[in-house]
């Protein structure tokens, strides 16, 4: 079996044998080696695929090794929520879950839909679980009045990978953030939501890796009739990462938002790529991503709008992205799309990339701020409405870890 799949990665890298050594080591099980042969078909992503030109893995990650960097002290608050830890060995949990709130611990894997679609996503399927961590997560939410739940992806080595389930019934509510903190050479994680009839889900997600490590987050969404999600995305990047969402609108009246900011420094590359199919009618999306990206550092942005003719009548949708390049050197590749076939529709994109605002610049300076200070307030305000939906217990500490960054 090992063989056959490591002869089906053409011309395979020392990371790519690696991953199929470690997919030997699993039990079998037919839904995760479909999972592993759907990342098998590209291996990892590389720039020759239109979708990943930007984000080349199989380039970036030549092994599997531990890095240097240590992971990130998590700024997200823990005080009242409930945390779950996955490391690159093991997995832990609250000894006791509330009412509204149902776990299973899978030790095998679960079918992936689309899974061609998103390599990274099941690889990360294939290869979770083993030892003490789960294959699949898997929660129910049939409450509206559950604590935050805090999902942790930290320790040291060389890889780390999970998949988690959400299922929030119809009525229910979910609030939940994600800190993903590094120390893992190569981290893949797949989160998938399932948004029954009038839920609500607000997510947030903290980024945050070293020079010399890959992320890739996919994350599937699937949104009922007047389901509701907002999701928001702080990302400083790592060697390469890459944060993917892809959602569907499966009935009438459902909404999402989606909001990102990402602050890219020397030597750090941030990618940060959605595609939205409104597949129902009278569906609502509304998209931000700003980010402001230093010298050596590079920012991805790709967005897609998929409007069917029939399905998709009465689609509101509004997609924007603006860039900051702070220092010559900085690079931003962008792509917004909308593909619609609709004729009754709302549906709109912009797109900018430039430099501070001489004029403000100068203001600031007459007013004797230093330029370091007048530049950092200036971004700081310029990314602050990408993050002002997220959950209210974790908003200024995004905030504040923007500014940090770009005070330093």
């Amino acid at each position: 079996m090992t063989t056959a799949l490591r002869d089906f990665i053409k011309n395979p890298t020392t990371a790519e044998l690696e991953l199929v050594a470690r997919y030997g080591m699993q039990p079998e099980d037919a839904r995760r080696e479909r999972a592993f042969l759907a990342f098998s078909e590209t291996g990892l992503p590389h720039r020759r695929m239109e979708a990943w030109k930007w984000s080349d893995f199989k380039a970036t990650l030549k092994a599997l090794e531990t890095p240097a960097s240590a992971s990130a002290e998590d700024p997200l608050p823990h005080d009242g929520t409930l945390v779950f830890r996955f490391t690159p060995t093991g997995f832990s949990q609250p000894k006791v879950l509330p009412d509204g709130l149902r776990m299973v611990a899978q030790p095998t894997t679960q079918a992936v839909g689309g899974a061609e679609d998103v390599p990274l996503g099941a690889l990360a399927a294939a290869l979770a679980g083993g030892g003490a961590r789960p294959a699949t997560l898997t929660f129910e939410i049939t409450s509206s009045d559950l604590p935050r739940l805090h999902f942790v992806f930290d320790g040291a080595g060389e890889a780390s990978f999970a998949r988690i389930v959400f299922v929030i019934r119809a009525g229910a509510s979910l609030t939940l953030t994600e800190s993903y903190l590094g120390g893992a050479g190569f981290t893949a994680a797949l989160l998938e939501f399932n948004l029954e009839e009038g839920s609500r889900l607000n997510r947030t997600i903290y980024q945050r890796g070293g020079a010399d490590e890959a992320l890739a987050v996919t994350s599937l969404v699937n949104l009922a009739a007047d389901s509701e999600a907002t999701q928001t995305t702080l990302a400083f990047g790592a060697k390469v990462a890459r944060m993917e969402t892809r959602a569907v609108h499966q009935g009438t009246g459902a909404k999402l938002s989606l909001n990102a900011a990402y602050l890219s420094g020397n030597g750090f590359h941030a990618d940060i790529t959605t595609n939205v199919r409104h597949g129902a009618p009278g569906c609502v999306t509304r998209q931000l991503t700003k980010g402001a990206v230093l010298d050596g550092g590079t920012g991805v942005f790709q967005g897609k709008f998929f409007v069917p003719r029939k399905t998709g009548q009465h689609t509101d949708a509004d997609m924007q992205h603006q860039a900051l390049l702070l220092e010559d050197g900085a690079q931003v590749f962008a792509k917004p799309e909308l593909e619609i076939y609709a004729d009754d529709v709302e549906c709109a994109h912009g797109n900018t990339c430039g430099a501070l605002d001489d004029a403000q610049m100068f203001y600031l300076r007459q007013r004797g701020i230093p330029e370091t200070q007048a530049r950092a307030m200036l971004t700081e305000a310029f990314i602050a409405e990408a993050l002002g939906m997220a959950d209210e217990s974790v908003r200024d500490v995004l905030l504040a870890e923007a500014q940090n960054w770009l005070s330093s």
